[in-house]
Formats: C-alpha cells, structure tokens, sequence
C-alpha cells in the first residue's frame, strides 16, 4: 500500500530565504507521525504545502493519493485541520458551531457525539466566547474531527494547555488513531512527541536531519546510562551501559552511595544534539 503522505525532493522558497529543502518523508497509514523543529526550520511551510494551502517550488507530493496543490473537494472532505489559532465563532453556542461545520460535508459524525469526545459535551450550549483557552482548543479539535477524517493535521494543538488537558488530549489522539485515523502533528513539546508518535522527524534550517522512532532517536545520542551519587562528601558521576553492574561492583566493595540516581538520554537530549545545540 502506499503511504498516505509520500513526499519527494520538497523545496520551498520566499526570496533569498530557502525555507524547505530537498525535504523527504513518508507517513504510513494509521500512523501517528511527529515533526520536531526550532522556529523558522521549516515545518509549517512543510505542513501547509500538503495540507494544499501554500504552492510548492519543486518536488513530489502526494498525500492520500493526490497532490495536494490541485486536489479537490472530495480529496479536501478526507482531511482535517487543527491550526495554530483558537477559533472564535462570536455568539454562536459550542454545539451550534460544530453544527455550522458539520453542514460543510457529507458523510460526517454526530455532532454530539463528537463534542462528548473532546470533552464539551458539559458546555454545548454555552458562547464559544465564554470558553476557557484549552476549552476552545479542544473546540477546534472538535471542527477538525466532525468531518471523520483519513488524514488529521494538528499543528502545536496541546499550547496553552494545562497538563492535566494535555494528558486527556493524548488520549483523544491515541483513541482517533486506534481508530485508524492518520496522524501529522508538529508540537514544541518533546515529552508530547515521545508518548504519542510512532516515529518523529527533526527539521533544522530546512532539511530533515532524523527520521525514526522516538526510542531509536534516543539510541542515536547514546545508549549510556548515568550514574551518580554521593561518597565521603563528593559528587561521582559515571556513564555506563552496565548501570546496575557497576552499583553492585561499587557496593560489594563497601562504597556508600548516598543521594544514587540513575538516569538515561531522554528525546530532548537527541533532539538538541540533531538541531546542533547540543
């Protein structure tokens, strides 16, 4: 089968600023699919050549099958979008504005029933201006969802919430992709990207510089764990792929090892090293 986003040789340009380049990536089905980047590397110039908003200057793109800067109607009521801006639809109650969109498509979900699943079920009848920042954002999950999806883009959707709201937002995203819904979000958050994505790609000054699983990336720095405590009152700290063998061989010969942690290369570690801040 094909991938529901195969991109080829990507590039994008605004004057003498190279925003994209020679950009490759394949996103399988079914798949929840991370891009990571530091600000002006390129990622929404990326996402919005295929979400079919911004003309490309070369290269191959299909997503869902078609190119995306021609696509039509039909190939637009397979996709959903979650942008960066909370909406504000003015006076209309949450439950009329997803009606609102929900008359924009054919085959769609029950209003209802997809505000229960973003968890406003409790405030439909209440002004979309009246709405909390993370009660909004879920709103516009609700919009880009009401469609039934093959393919959702969620460009930072978890900014502004609290992390209790980010944790019950990880579960609406693994719940939409155990449905089979395919995935493409860009987020600023590493912890977010390493509990939902299957695999990540790291974008810096235009290119993608990594493309694998989060546990692979890390690898990609090290697999050392570090070791450190505290002995006759000075800090000892060893890197060690063999962490429990060395806090037994230090034990065994009569080391106290006060204040003992261990710990291990995390996602942010590999992703400041890709980016070159490392």
């Amino acid at each position: 089968m094909n991938p529901a986003v195969h991109v080829r040789s990507l590039s994008k340009s605004y004057g003498q600023l190279q925003a994209v380049r020679e950009v490759n990536l394949d996103v399988g089905h079914g798949e929840v699919f991370a891009i990571l980047g530091p600000n002006g590397a390129g990622k929404s110039t990326t996402i919005e050549i295929l979400e079919g908003h911004r003309k490309r200057d070369s290269g191959h793109v299909s997503v869902l099958g078609e190119d995306p800067g021609v696509a039509g109607r039909e190939w637009r009521a397979k996709i959903g979008i979650v942008l960066q801006e909370v909406s504000d639809a003015g006076m209309l109650t949450v439950s009329e504005t997803v009606q609102m969109f929900a008359k924009c498509y054919g085959a769609v979900r029950v209003p209802k029933e997809v505000l229960e699943l973003v968890g406003l079920g409790s405030v439909s009848e209440s002004k979309v201006r009246t709405l909390s920042g993370g009660q909004r954002r879920r709103l516009d999950v609700a919009l880009g969802i009401i469609n039934l999806p093959t393919l959702l883009f969620l460009d930072e959707p978890t900014t502004g919430f609290d992390p209790e709201a980010r944790l019950r937002f990880w579960d609406l995203i693994r719940l939409l992709a155990r449905g089979g819904t395919t995935i493409l979000l860009t987020t600023h958050y590493l912890e977010e990207a390493a509990a939902l994505a299957d695999r990540v790609a790291v974008i810096a000054e235009g290119q993608v510089v990594a493309v694998d699983s989060p546990p692979n990336l890390i690898r990609y720095v090290s697999s050392a764990a570090t070791v450190r405590w505290r002995s006759d009152g000075e800090i000892h700290t060893v890197e060690t792929d063999r962490p429990t063998e060395l806090i037994r061989e230090r034990s065994m010969a009569g080391t106290e090892l006060t204040d003992l942690t261990v710990s291990r290369p995390t996602l942010e570690d590999a992703y400041l090293q890709l980016i070159g801040m490392k």
